[in-house]
């Protein structure tokens, strides 16, 4: 867990077995509430116990989920998130290939989460949350390696809030918040004039 998050981070094979939107949803479930069970989670990610106990056992067996110590009848398995969070980066083409998977499908999952958040929450906020809240839109010109220590510098800003929600060392006004940092490099621009050149 060499990242400042602490979060796990996976391989080809372990994205590609979270590329599922059941899965994704029932990791979030643990992570965000806690420990719980397969029944419990059911409603929750729109599946069936036994489909979801199915999806919690498949996480397990990549390092994502494990049994809870949690005192109950003995008749029902209780599962917990492994970390807070995860990440996946790419190295070789396989990597590539699956996380362009994974990725293809949380993006797909984030997409309506602001049109939500504006509809159903930002009415319900203060005006001091609501005034550190919303989207920011910037375009900006850095070379690869650039948006790689930007990217480097923003985490270790963030990351002793993040780490804070184990920790349970966070102050009695803190909410959670969430922020989708979409980061879209352009592709590289070929000019009309050299295109013909070549032609």
């Amino acid at each position: 867990m060499a990242n400042p998050y602490g979060d796990i981070e996976l391989g080809a094979r372990g994205m590609r077995a979270l590329a599922h939107p059941v899965r994704l949803a029932i990791l979030h479930q643990l992570q965000n509430s806690g420990p719980s069970t397969a029944t419990a989670l059911a409603p929750l990610v729109g599946a069936t116990p036994s489909v979801t106990s199915w999806h919690l056992r498949h996480l397990a067996e990549h390092g994502l989920v494990r049994d809870a110590e949690v005192e109950g009848d003995g008749r029902q398995r209780w599962w917990e998130a492994v970390g807070t969070g995860f990440r996946f980066a790419a190295s070789s083409e396989e990597d590539f290939d699956a996380a362009k998977v994974l990725g293809g499908v949380l993006m797909e999952q984030a997409a309506g989460l602001p049109a939500q958040w504006a509809r159903e929450v930002e009415p319900l906020l203060d005006i001091e949350w609501r005034r550190s809240a919303g989207l920011s839109n910037t375009t900006f010109e850095v070379t690869a390696d650039e948006l790689a220590a930007l990217e480097s510098a923003i985490e270790d800003l963030i990351a002793p809030y993040v780490r804070r929600k184990s920790s349970g060392d966070k102050p009695v006004d803190a909410r959670s918040v969430r922020m989708l940092r979409y980061v879209l490099p352009e592709a590289e621009r070929v000019d009309e004039d050299d295109d013909e050149d070549a032609s």
